[in-house]
């Protein structure tokens, strides 16, 4: 399949800013499912200086600063994606179970081992606990084939929770979540990755889009038409995994990945410093993500 994507950010400031740095997560990444093959980023007002790197995750980081007085700021990513089609069916009763896994992230020195246990560390914004190992520990039968519980924990979410935009902040503590049983993809996924890593399970953050408008009969999906969130877990046998547990769905060739990181906080759409803009900004977001015949 390929995509077209167009992302537009926009801020509105009370007050005029005098400069302001910053660094954006826009452009798709190239992975084992995806190959982005063109990306464009236009700022307005033009930037004083731009650049674009590959920061430590693997992911293209898009840094650019404006030093003239402004008092809005236009950022619109363009791209094009291929995304290898893929299936929803799984067969959950083969491979590496609980318990293999487990006692592989102890003793193997791989180095694909080694580089996913930094990913059962506490992160910025997600922090282990007893709660969430409380919540997940009902789904983890120690010989259970590992993707089987990762499936279970996700359409336990999906059951579990409420999918409610005006619950939740950026700031909402994981536990609030978790108590409250509402949020949004950002915090489902934050408290999957927290489950996981709770259990000794290696799990990323992933950001990214969904396609816009579905296929013909299907349901349109949770979090189209914005940016998305879902998760990746490690398998000592099949490498990174990709769930959506906002959607209940293994990550098909609708989800389009832009970065991997420990949380939100590593993979923030946009990010940085004003100086000056008086109250709150007003922002507004559009994503349209098109299937290209």
């Amino acid at each position: 399949m390929r995509y077209k994507i167009k992302h537009i950010t926009t801020y509105k400031y009370a007050a005029r800013v005098s400069n302001c740095y910053n660094q954006a997560h826009v452009v798709p990444r190239t992975t084992a499912r995806q190959t982005c093959s063109r990306s464009h980023i236009t700022v307005s007002p033009y930037p004083s200086t731009s650049s674009r790197r590959v920061d430590y995750f693997g992911n293209t980081a898009y840094n650019f600063d404006i030093q003239k007085p402004h008092k809005s700021l236009t950022i619109t990513a363009e791209s094009e994606v291929d995304v290898m089609e893929t299936s929803t069916d799984l067969n959950l009763d083969i491979g590496i179970s609980v318990k293999e896994t487990l006692e592989h992230m102890q003793r193997a020195g791989t180095v694909d081992t080694i580089e996913a246990r930094e990913f059962l560390l506490d992160s910025p914004m997600i922090k282990t606990n007893r709660l969430l190992k409380e919540y997940a520990m009902p789904s983890f039968a120690a010989q259970r084939s590992l993707k089987s519980v990762v499936r279970e924990l996700t359409e336990r979410i999906f059951t579990d929770f409420t999918y409610d935009p005006t619950s939740t902040t950026i700031a909402t503590p994981l536990n609030e979540v978790l108590q409250n049983r509402r949020g949004v993809c950002q915090d489902f996924a934050h408290l999957q990755v927290g489950l996981l890593r709770a259990m000794g399970i290696p799990a990323k953050y992933v950001s990214g889009y969904l396609e816009t408008l579905p296929p013909p009969g299907k349901v349109k999906l949770v979090g189209a038409d914005a940016t998305h969130a879902w998760i990746a877990y490690y398998s000592p046998e099949e490498g990174w995994i990709e769930f959506d547990p906002t959607n209940n769905t293994i990550a098909t060739h609708q989800h389009i990945v832009t970065a991997y990181g420990r949380d939100f906080y590593d993979v923030t759409p946009l990010k940085g410093v004003i100086y000056g803009g008086g109250a709150a900004p007003l922002l507004s977001v559009s994503v349209d993500v098109a299937r290209v015949a």
